[in-house]
């Protein structure tokens, strides 16, 4: 422990490196550790303000990181300088993030009720892939792909589940999903036709 709060947890996908993971803290940091002797193995500290999320990219050998600071950072795993830094004046944070099943794009929530999509190859933005129409505005709402990477979706502030067309980038369907914050939604990776949400009215739904 560095006795402070982890924000979000990944283990390191690699089937070499599984007792590997990297957590990202209240105090600005990214901190790997080894489960195995429970000791801290290295340090990532370049962000300014508490680490959001952690995605690993580009067949795991690079993590993607977001911070209250407005911030995108990619670093190559175990070097603690990150190799690129996205910071724009128009950015807002993004508290939730999800790499496509084809591993090419990454979704992320951004504070001003959109999702916006960056290509993972040198992390760029796709600027014709934004979808918006919900409102995630204060809530950390999680956003996913469906499997075929056909559809996104994601929850909001007032209950409802959004589900988008990824090549028109239109609202395919919306729906009140919970009473109160719908904070997270899956698609099932093996029947594919159904989903579950899950919000803070303590419910968690499958709808098919």
């Amino acid at each position: 422990t560095t006795h402070k709060i982890p924000y979000c947890v990944q283990f390191n996908p690699e089937p070499s490196k599984q007792h590997l993971f990297i957590s990202g803290m209240a105090d600005k940091k990214i901190v790997g550790w080894d489960a195995r002797s429970g000791s801290i193995v290295q340090e990532y500290d370049r962000h300014l303000g508490p680490v959001n999320t952690i995605t690993f990219i580009e067949r795991n050998i690079s993590f993607v990181s977001t911070s209250d600071d407005k911030s995108i950072r990619v670093w190559d795993w175990d070097i603690p300088v990150d190799r690129k830094h996205i910071a724009d004046p128009g950015m807002h944070s993004i508290p939730s993030c999800t790499i496509s099943p084809t591993g090419k794009w990454l979704a992320c929530q951004s504070m001003d009720n959109k999702i916006t999509i960056f290509a993972t190859q040198k992390l760029r933005l796709n600027r014709k892939k934004v979808f918006k129409g919900h409102m995630v505005a204060g809530y950390a709402c999680q956003c996913n792909f469906s499997p075929d990477s056909a559809y996104l979706v994601s929850g909001d502030a007032d209950g409802r589940c959004f589900i988008w067309d990824w090549k028109t980038t239109k609202v395919y369907k919306r729906f009140k999903a919970h009473e109160g914050v719908c904070i997270g939604c899956v698609w099932l990776p093996h029947e594919t036709s159904k989903l579950l949400t899950c919000g803070w009215d303590g419910k968690i739904k499958l709808w098919d």
